[in-house]
């Protein structure tokens, strides 16, 4: 069952287009990383998935209802945690996650849903003097109530320290493995790359990517960084004492102009004694060779794959790679505002 389906979807703010032709699936039991910049339409569409705005053209459909015809039934069944939550500062928060059971009709122990995420000892506590962190865990609890079928998480880490941060990863897991959809909008990209499925980029109200992380990985070509500690001048200039190759700060700038001309480098950087480099798999010992012909010994190596940081910014910053969009589905077909 599709538990999410947008089509054609454009909001309109007066002359401005927040969201432009938007579509979007996301299938039951998915959990949806869905990504983008400050401006880029993310709570916009996340209000018209809950009905708070409508939009100016197209359909939005969620857990099978027209969001714009049956939004009370769809947000009866759905638990959302909203970016900046506020709490009703003089209610305990046992007050706050009996007055969400209620709301959604259901039959929930509130200590059950506190012992969750971490509030129960709390639970008689004014919410008005929890912490960021707190406040965050309550509005977690809040949205459990009513074992929902869809969770929407808008920023659901913003607070936690890596504990709750922790906590927060394995009850999405969880409600995923019992059948929950789970739409998480987040820009702590560790965050996401751990708990979702598939992840959507938003970039001025479109979708500019879509697939799993893994699969985004090879969308942008595969890139790989390539960390290289570098030590003195190696082989006959370490012998005959050899000036200007390298140095205090390991290599010389021509050396690393040399790096950034082998073919497949795409980015060079130092960090101390180490160069960073970006680089396509097949690069990697064209650059190493490059080094040792510039006479800058190589103490040690190793590569990690693009970070979904990396992969964000190669389809947030500058030209997003046209050809290698991605959708459900399919492996290179086409297919991302906050308000």
């Amino acid at each position: 069952m599709t538990a999410i389906e947008l089509r054609g979807v454009r909001k309109e703010f007066g002359d401005v287009t927040a969201v432009r032709d938007l579509d979007l699936t996301v299938q039951e039991g998915e959990v949806y990383g869905f990504l983008g910049p400050n401006g880029a339409g993310k709570s916009t569409t996340i209000d018209m998935l809950l009905d708070l705005v409508r939009p100016t053209a197209g359909t939005v459909r969620v857990l099978g209802r027209d969001a714009t015809g049956d939004g009370v039934a769809i947000r009866r069944r759905t638990g959302v945690l909203p970016d900046g939550f506020s709490v009703y500062n003089r209610l305990s928060g046992r007050k706050h996650v009996e007055f969400a059971i209620k709301s959604k009709e259901a039959d929930d122990d509130p200590d059950a849903l506190l012992e969750r995420v971490g509030l129960l000892d709390d639970a008689d506590r004014k919410a008005g003097g929890y912490s960021k962190g707190m406040r965050q865990r309550l509005a977690l609890a809040m949205a459990l109530a009513g074992t929902p079928d869809l969770l929407v998480l808008d920023e659901p880490s913003s607070g936690l320290d890596p504990a709750g941060a922790k906590e927060m990863r394995e009850i999405v897991r969880s409600e995923a493995d019992r059948g929950a959809t789970v739409f998480f909008s987040s820009h702590i990209l560790e965050q996401v790359d751990a708990v979702c499925d598939r992840v959507g980029i938003l970039r001025g109200g479109e979708l500019v990517a879509e697939d799993s992380v893994e699969g985004l990985r090879e969308a942008v070509g595969g890139e790989e960084t390539l960390e290289i500690a570098v030590g003195g001048p190696s082989g006959s200039d370490a012998a005959n004492g050899a000036d200007g190759a390298t140095g205090t700060d390991g290599a010389s700038d021509a050396a690393v102009e040399a790096v950034r001309a082998v073919d497949g480098v795409s980015r060079v950087d130092r960090d101390g004694d180490a160069l960073v480099v970006s680089c396509a798999d097949g690069a990697k010992t064209r650059v190493i060779a490059a080094l040792e012909d510039a006479g800058v010994g190589v103490d040690d190596f190793h590569t990690r794959e693009a970070s979904l940081e990396d992969l964000f910014l190669a389809y947030t910053e500058g030209d997003a790679p046209e050809s290698k969009k991605t959708v459900p589905g399919t492996a290179d077909d086409d297919e991302e505002v906050d308000r």
